[in-house]
């Protein structure tokens, strides 16, 4: 095969199965070649071991695993994350969450310290650190899954000198925080999980293949928001923002738990399909 294919023929092919873009986001992830380097090797013959790396490929896909999960990487806002299923697969509701978390550290003055809590993969956190100057924040990246942590570490990585100012911990939200830090955070930022148990309305491959303890949150949802409020004002310094995202209807209720956790200026703000998906909130 390898002498009678070109990579476009095997495109075309690959694009009978898939979206033409996902297809050719397979092939290229087979060839080890992006963009425009894709482009320069589309008459070019495939090797076998391209051949085999695609087919197993196609295989993770027909078995339900996530598109993301199998290219083993995706994109969210400035940065290339490596993903897995020990970690939630980045989203573009989570882009706007990490641009209102980034706004509110802008306003603060620096060096800002900044915390994501359930960091996951790290995507806010180190959109954090990417994205503000170099230098003018320390981001405190936590988790109660060593595995995610690993994860967000690779990831810090990945970004190369932006990443100076990471600092990693393991435990339960603010149990994962140095006990001497309380009171001195600009921002706290966390998508935490907001979804009710048993939820119908989850897709399956969701369910099946998404790490559950960032998922679900008891019976109405609410349990880790609950948790990530009701302790934002020790943590924050005077005028820090909480920065969380929420599920589509939890607006109100959520905006509700920040009042009564004594934040002020709390603002629910929708995602571009209008939906709830932002709350923050201010420490006086």
């Amino acid at each position: 095969m390898s002498d009678t294919i070109s990579w476009r023929e095997l495109w075309d092919d690959t694009a009978r199965l898939h979206s033409r873009v996902h297809a050719r986001w397979l092939c290229e992830e087979a060839c080890g070649a992006w963009g425009e380097e894709f482009d320069d090797v589309l008459e070019q013959p495939v090797t076998e071991r391209s051949v085999a790396h695609l087919d197993a490929m196609l295989a993770r896909l027909r078995n339900g695993e996530p598109l993301q999960y199998v290219l083993g990487h995706w994109s969210f806002r400035h940065l290339d994350l490596l993903v897995d299923d020990r970690v939630l697969i980045p989203r573009p509701e989570t882009e706007w969450v990490a641009g209102v978390a980034i706004d509110a550290a802008r306003q603060q003055p620096r060096p800002v310290r900044c915390a994501d809590l359930g960091t996951g993969s790290g995507a806010i956190g180190l959109s954090l650190l990417h994205e503000l100057p170099r230098g003018s924040s320390e981001v405190w990246l936590t988790d109660a899954s060593p595995d995610a942590l690993d994860v967000a570490r690779a990831n810090n990585a990945g970004i190369g000198i932006n990443g100076a100012g990471a600092r990693f911990a393991h435990g339960s939200w603010y149990d994962a925080l140095p006990a001497d830090l309380a009171g001195t955070f600009g921002v706290v930022a966390a998508n935490p999980p907001y979804i009710a148990d048993g939820d119908p309305a989850v897709d399956p491959s969701v369910h099946e293949w998404e790490p559950g303890m960032a998922l679900y949150a008891g019976s109405d949802g609410l349990s880790a928001l609950r948790m990530i409020v009701g302790g934002a004002p020790h943590w924050l310094q005077p005028g820090g923002w909480l920065v969380l995202e929420i599920g589509t209807g939890q607006g109100e209720s959520v905006a509700a738990l920040f009042e009564d956790a004594g934040l002020v200026d709390v603002q629910v703000q929708p995602d571009l399909a209008g939906h709830d998906r932002v709350v923050i909130g201010r420490r006086p």
